[in-house]
């Protein structure tokens, strides 16, 4: 076998310590989670209910935007619960029998954590209804005349799945979970707190008004917020500055392509296309993944949930359409005449 060329070994290197640090950030109690107040507020309420009764507890389902913490709520509430966890994700099950062989593995009282839940291909979902309920799944053996039922008990688990996309559920299996969480963008003091606890863990030098500048420029993610965290700390290195200040993010953002609120280029590509090539819309998620060739799921799941909250994108029938802030914020002309009403309502 050939060896590994020394530019592959660090980047193997870098990514063992960009994974050893994301681990490192992660909360480890609920104590130490910030944000998604009433979220958290419930499930503790649920968790200590099921231990008081010696029980599994429900099945759970967590939707929102990638990025806001939905695998690390479902760490946290295994930990709460003293269970361990076994994780997967939607696409890796393409067969029955690939959950099957997770499901009867699992300890009692095991949290099972399923990513990208609505991606589940649909005999595999099936085959998780008999699981959900009654902790039993039929395996049928054999073809034709000679096939038959067999009907495997399971230990009592805790399914907890994770989706962007809560509508590609079906009705079946959103049904078959005891509690639905839907996780929102955070505020930028919470955000800020994040970094606060971050930078503290990995021994960065951050004044309050960069927490404060980054926490803004975050998009309503403490993912995104830990990431231009490290991005700033290789650039106080290379400037070697022995912290990190605001006129540094000003900088350092402008040289990522990161500007006012947050939006990445990609971002701005997009609303710039709606609006010069599209007539401001309404334009079809197909139309604008041909032009950016880019994937739609990217485009619906990455980009278009902050746009929606910050007011600068619609969702219509017809297709996605630009707002009148979305012209403001790029210092274009708005239309006149009777787009226009449309485009400034609130």
């Amino acid at each position: 076998m050939a060896e590994a060329s020394p530019d592959a070994a660090v980047v193997r290197a870098a990514k063992r310590r960009e994974d050893s640090e994301l681990a490192a950030v992660r909360p480890t109690s609920f104590s130490d989670f910030i944000g998604q107040a009433e979220v958290v507020r419930n499930l503790k309420v649920m968790i200590a209910a099921a231990k008081e009764r010696g029980d599994a507890l429900e099945h759970l389902l967590f939707s929102g935007p990638p990025g806001l913490g939905k695998t690390t709520l479902a760490h946290l509430i295994a930990r709460e619960m003293d269970m361990g966890i076994t994780s997967s994700c939607g696409p890796l099950m393409e067969r029955p029998g690939d959950i099957v062989a997770i499901l009867s593995s699992l300890p009692r009282g095991r949290v099972f954590f399923l990513d990208e839940a609505h991606r589940l291909p649909r005999n595999v979902e099936e085959t998780l209804y008999g699981a959900l309920e009654d902790f039993k799944v039929d395996i049928v053996t054999g073809v034709g005349p000679g096939a038959r039922t067999i009907t495997l008990p399971l230990q009592q688990f805790t399914l907890i799945g994770a989706t962007t996309r809560t509508g590609l559920l079906s009705a079946p299996l959103r049904d078959r979970f005891g509690a639905l969480f839907h996780l929102e963008f955070y505020e930028p003091g919470d955000l800020a707190a994040i970094i606060a606890r971050a930078a503290g863990v990995l021994g960065v030098g951050v004044s309050e008004e960069a927490m404060l500048h980054l926490a803004a420029h975050s998009r309503g993610t403490p993912r995104i917020a830990l990431r231009l965290l490290r991005r700033m700390r290789d650039f106080a290195q290379v400037a070697h500055e022995a912290r990190i200040t605001q006129a540094l993010c000003i900088e350092s953002l402008a040289s990522l392509g990161i500007g006012e609120l947050g939006l990445d280029r990609m971002d701005r590509a997009i609303l710039e296309a709606i609006i010069s090539r599209f007539g401001g819309g309404p334009v079809g998620l197909d139309t604008l993944s041909a032009v950016f060739h880019e994937e739609r799921d990217v485009l619906s799941e990455v980009h278009e949930p902050y746009l929606l909250k910050l007011g600068l994108l619609m969702r219509t029938p017809r297709g996605r359409v630009a707002t009148g802030r979305a012209y403001e914020y790029l210092g274009l002309p708005a239309p006149a005449g009777p787009q226009a009403a449309a485009l400034f309502e609130e």
